[in-house]
């Protein structure tokens, strides 16, 4: 980035560079052509690449050497009237001022949160009260954000390769040590199937391959969404449960180990009253979130695997839960239902599974027993919902355990239907078929 820096080197050029390398770099990571460069450089996508874009690191260099000349210490660098030159599409002192303009603006509106963050969760700093280097990195940081919400605002635009913008499910970071372990043809399926990009028959009928875009199977459209997910005649052989029996052994090793783990039963406080005398103080402890499995120190656990699963002596029922794991001693019972959707089904899939079970936990809770339902849903492509984390959370998986976690039962979906796919035009199919 030095000599992209320190010259004066027209934005186009630069342009032209990053489309020769779009070229290499799609056909290292075995894509498409027409495969976007959204897929490549964002930073908001679902499935994020460890990839930077030279436009926007040019941008930024630019950015930070007008800065750097602006803040000067230096009295005659300073008022020497230097100037950036970087062509007539893009000039870096004015991206520079706009974006000076904007943190002043966020100084002016002060502290606003997102998603979960509650009130004074962050500290912003502010640009009135930064130094010169806390400034330029600032600046930075609005230039690269003013890229990212271009490409964000073009994503939204391509309604076929970036249908995940319509997603309920949290993202996939990919590092340079997880692309590496990745098999080629293993991460050419994720990245194609993510932006749409198979060769289901709608898309080849749609390139002009073939005349019939019907699934192979049945004679309704032969989408991906379909072939994973919607042909009754694949959920009529067993297709889906295979994948869903695929994820839901992965599921059940990683909440029987931390069954196994020997912990003892927490006694809970009794509520009483403290009375504090006139002009005294006391303190007030904040009340700890207890974890449910250190709720008893006997816990017993049954998981549907060919459909064996017997609901607990609780109450008479022919629901079969996934997993099912309860304390005689303690009475409690936590239930838990796993469902391998599309994932633009997610927030579906889980208001269904909640209303399913949600009579049968109130039959046990009138018998004295404490409950909890727990529907969670990882996507057809291994991008989990937020229910599987909060889950995890719930029965003590956290940190980077429930990281490693989550990445398990991702890459058990993802693998189970990168081989739904391959198998998509055998007629016959069998429960014993697996990756």
């Amino acid at each position: 980035m030095w000599p992209l820096m320190l010259y004066e080197i027209a934005v186009s050029t630069v342009e032209g560079f990053e489309r020769t390398i779009n070229r290499y770099l799609r056909r290292w990571l075995g894509v498409s052509p027409s495969f976007t460069s959204i897929g490549l450089y964002g930073r908001t996508n679902q499935l994020q690449l460890p990839i930077s874009s030279v436009v926007e690191e040019y941008k930024v260099a630019k950015a930070r050497m007008v800065v750097t000349l602006k803040e000067s210490s230096d009295d005659l660098i300073r008022m020497a009237g230097i100037e950036t030159r970087t062509g007539r599409k893009w000039s870096a002192s004015q991206a520079v001022s706009q974006a000076e303009s904007i943190l002043r603006h966020k100084d002016i509106v002060g502290t606003t949160t997102e998603g979960r963050q509650g009130l004074g969760m962050i500290k912003p700093q502010r640009w009135s009260t930064a130094d010169k280097r806390e400034r330029s990195q600032m600046v930075q940081k609005e230039i690269r954000a003013s890229e990212e919400e271009s490409r964000r605002a073009r994503s939204v635009e391509m309604g076929g390769q970036l249908a995940w913008n319509k997603w309920t499910t949290t993202e996939r970071k990919f590092t340079w040590a997880d692309i590496w372990q990745y098999e080629p043809l293993r991460l050419k399926f994720l990245l194609r199937s993510v932006y749409d990009l198979l060769p289901s028959p709608t898309n080849l009928h749609r390139w002009g391959l073939v005349e019939d875009p019907s699934c192979s199977l049945c004679n309704k459209p032969g989408t991906m969404e379909h072939i994973l997910s919607s042909c009754q005649t694949s959920l009529t052989q067993g297709r889906y449960r295979s994948r869903h029996d695929a994820v839901l052994r992965e599921l059940a090793d990683v909440l029987e180990r931390e069954r196994r783990k020997k912990r003892t039963a927490k006694k809970t406080a009794s509520t009483k009253i403290n009375f504090v005398k006139a002009g005294e103080t006391t303190t007030k402890q904040a009340p700890r979130n207890t974890l449910i499995l250190d709720e008893s120190d006997q816990w017993e656990m049954k998981v549907d695997l060919g459909k064996k699963l017997v609901f607990p002596e609780i109450v008479q029922t022919t629901l079969r839960p996934d997993i099912v794991i309860w304390s005689t001693k303690h009475k409690k019972l936590v239930t838990i239902e796993l469902t391998v959707p599309w994932e633009s089904r997610c927030d579906m899939a889980y208001e269904r599974q909640k209303a399913k079970y949600t009579d049968l936990l109130d039959q046990c809770s009138s018998r004295g027993w404490k409950t909890w339902l727990f529907p969670i849903e990882i996507g057809a492509r291994g991008f989990p919902a937020q229910s599987l984390w909060r889950m995890l959370s719930a029965l003590g998986i956290r940190g980077g355990e429930r990281k490693r976690a989550v990445g398990r039962l991702g890459q058990a979906a993802e693998i189970a239907s990168s081989w739904l796919w391959i198998k998509r035009e055998e007629k016959s199919w069998q429960l014993t078929t697996g990756p």
